[in-house]
């Protein structure tokens, strides 16, 4: 009996240790805001990134996206792109045939709304704002959100590494390796709790193997005085 107790101890441990290794594994699967980078290089393609994650993952929600441009110099917003899940629109004409899609795919429910711009130009530079235009559906009710980010990008001749991606870079690295480091604890731990187990399951196997033969050492003694 006491094995056999000892043994499911050391099977919820080993449990522990995989439900421990899923969730380092399935956190990189969440949604993160990450902000865009903000440099383009003339003539070539660049992300324009914008990414609005919803606060309650289990509410069905759908989602249109606009993006809005402010040219360098200029006042006012305009509207240049629209995208609704199934199909995109390049409204204004400067952008026609030069942005694509790049953000979620085979759903309503948008949470990244990036676009590429195709064959960047100097004229590219200024502010850009993508608007998430939401719906959350409840049992009883719809309810309607929006939220908004923005870029400012800035096209340059030729590409420079700045200060914000490199530090950006760094605290990535730094938090895998944290992650790596922190499952490597939890597994010498969970280790070293299953070796005990299994000592301590063999010393009281030894302990009642020791007292049965003891006990029938006294029975068979007993049996011969009687004799």
């Amino acid at each position: 009996m006491m094995m056999m107790m000892m043994m499911m101890k050391m099977r919820r441990l080993l449990l522990l240790c995989v439900f421990c290794s899923l969730c380092v594994s399935l956190c990189s699967g969440a949604c993160a805001e990450v902000d865009s980078d903000t440099e383009a290089v003339a003539g070539q393609p660049f992300k324009l990134g914008c990414i609005s994650c919803k606060m309650r993952g289990e509410v069905e929600a759908s989602a249109t996206v606009d993006w809005l441009f402010r040219a360098r110099g200029e006042a006012d917003f305009v509207h240049i792109y629209s995208y609704d899940g199934e199909a995109s629109s390049i409204i204004d004409e400067r952008f026609q045939d030069r942005m694509e899609w790049h953000g979620s795919k085979k759903t309503f429910d948008l949470q990244d709304a990036s676009v590429d711009l195709l064959n960047v130009t100097f004229n590219d530079s200024g502010v850009y704002r993508c608007i998430f235009n939401r719906v959350l559906t409840y049992e009883h009710y719809e309810f309607s959100t929006t939220a908004s980010k923005e870029v400012h990008l800035t096209v340059v001749a030729k590409a420079t590494r700045g200060t914000a991606s490199i530090v950006s870079e760094v605290m990535m690295y730094v938090s895998i390796i944290g992650l790596q480091l922190w499952l490597l604890v939890e597994m010498i731990y969970c280790y070293r709790k299953i070796a005990a187990a299994g000592e301590e399951a063999l010393r009281a196997s030894a302990a009642e193997y020791l007292a049965i033969a003891s006990e029938s050492k006294d029975n068979c003694a007993g049996v011969q005085v009687a004799e």
